[in-house]
């Protein structure tokens, strides 16, 4: 391993040199160990974000970053496992009614999740708005609650992918977050050490999502999918559009409520639709498409696998969930048919309020958030609420107002809307 310095790799990728994988070895162990500072590997994390890498080299990045901790191994378990990972969106709240639906169709679902930075809403964080329930397991009891209820959603452990924990927050601080090579081997290095059979990316396009273009969503999908087959789990992506937010909530307490509609049987449409979608694509990886989600969604075998997986956690599912202090109506301006709702600006009035977080110390309210009355496509009245702001303080209430200024349109009655297909392509 030795043989290296930090200076030699960071010049090789500035003047656009492929690094070999003794190189890759190298860095990514001596940056986890301390040797590599953070400023060299923010130095090396723009030249890769400036200069690009080859498959190869993410491939091997993405290995290296396994070696650094421990991985998992589902295999004694006595049901196949599936896993699913979103980059991120506004009132993504999928995994929630996701993971139980799956379980309630004999697949185990391992989702180790993270919490929410900046416009998009964290798991752990909607999930904790639930009195009692907590987001810490030992991996004895992870496996326990696997194998009784089929599914988990819990905060990763310190010992998975440590390499990527320490870069991840040097990405956010260095504007190198963007990098498609950081960004995949970041996602896949955790579920690969995770251990899951088969695993589904739902890789959101538009404004309201990481990345803006198609083009690159596909390449960062391309990319993840090639990462995950490489190294023998069973990999597809599907494309799905987050130009406007998920459902009719943003937020977490609000979230939770609206994943317990869907798992009810109702909830949004749009919800339901994607649920479903990335539930079959879970299902078929893992060698069970012979079950309709949907048939579990409508008898309440969902529901009961949701009840179970929240109590096995400390949870209390029949709790009422927290509200906030405050609230505040934004009715329609004029009457018509809402024809836009742009996902980052309803995504920004929600961590405005209160339901996300800038630095991933601040605590979030459980309460706060953004409700939305229409969908685009809906008929809305001049003067009838438009939207409902929540929060704990009302002096937040005049900065989410303005991150919603131009972020809605509304045309004449009569007006023809064309519904943009939720789920864009399939990768894989």
């Amino acid at each position: 391993m030795s043989g290296h310095d930090a200076i030699e790799v960071i010049s090789a990728k500035r003047d656009r040199h492929e690094l070999s994988d003794s190189q890759i070895d190298w860095v990514i162990d001596a940056y986890t160990k301390g040797v590599v500072a953070d400023e060299q590997m923010s130095a090396l994390a723009m030249a890769i974000l400036l200069n690009g890498m080859t498959r190869r080299e993410i491939a091997r990045w993405t290995d290296a970053m396994i070696a650094s901790g421990e991985r998992m191994d589902f295999s004694t378990l006595s049901r196949p496992t599936a896993d699913k990972h979103s980059t991120g969106g506004v009132g993504d709240k999928i995994t929630l009614p996701l993971a139980p639906l799956v379980a309630a169709c004999g697949v185990a679902v391992p989702q180790l999740s993270g919490r929410g930075l900046g416009h998009t809403g964290g798991t752990l964080d909607k999930l904790e708005s639930i009195p009692g329930w907590r987001a810490a397991l030992s991996n004895q009891e992870m496996f326990a609650q696997l194998e009784s209820v089929g599914a988990v959603i819990c905060a990763a452990g310190a010992e998975l992918a440590p390499a990527d924990k320490k870069l991840y927050a040097l990405r956010d601080v260095t504007g190198t977050v963007e990098a498609i090579p950081l960004i995949a081997s970041s996602i896949m290095s955790k579920k690969i050490a995770e251990g899951t059979g088969a695993l589904v990316l739902d890789v959101k396009v538009g404004t309201g999502a990481f990345m803006k273009d198609v083009d690159q969503a596909r390449e960062l999908a391309e990319t993840m999918v090639a990462l995950g087959t490489g190294a023998g789990v069973h990999t597809v992506a599907l494309l799905t559009d987050m130009s406007t937010p998920l459902g009719l909530t943003a937020g977490n307490a609000i979230e939770v409520a609206e994943s317990v509609e869907v798992l009810a049987g109702g909830g949004p449409a749009d919800v339901v639709e994607l649920t479903l979608a990335l539930a079959r694509e879970m299902l078929a990886g893992a060698g069970r498409d012979d079950v309709d989600p949907a048939d579990k969604l409508a008898d309440g075998s969902a529901m009961d696998a949701w009840k179970q997986m929240i109590r096995a956690q400390d949870g209390d599912p029949d709790a009422a969930l927290p509200v906030a202090r405050e609230s505040h109506v934004v009715t329609a301006p004029s009457s018509g048919v809402l024809t836009r709702l742009d996902a980052m600006a309803v995504g920004l009035a929600a961590w405005r309020l209160g339901a996300g977080r800038a630095r991933k110390e601040d605590p979030v309210q459980a309460g706060a958030g953004v409700v939305w009355h229409a969908r685009p496509g809906d008929d809305v009245t001049q003067g009838e609420p438009l939207f409902t702001l929540l929060s704990d303080d009302e002096h937040r209430f005049a900065r989410a107002l303005e991150s919603l200024e131009g972020g809605f349109d509304i045309e004449p009655a009569g007006t023809s809307f064309e519904a943009t297909p939720l789920v864009i392509d399939r990768i894989g």
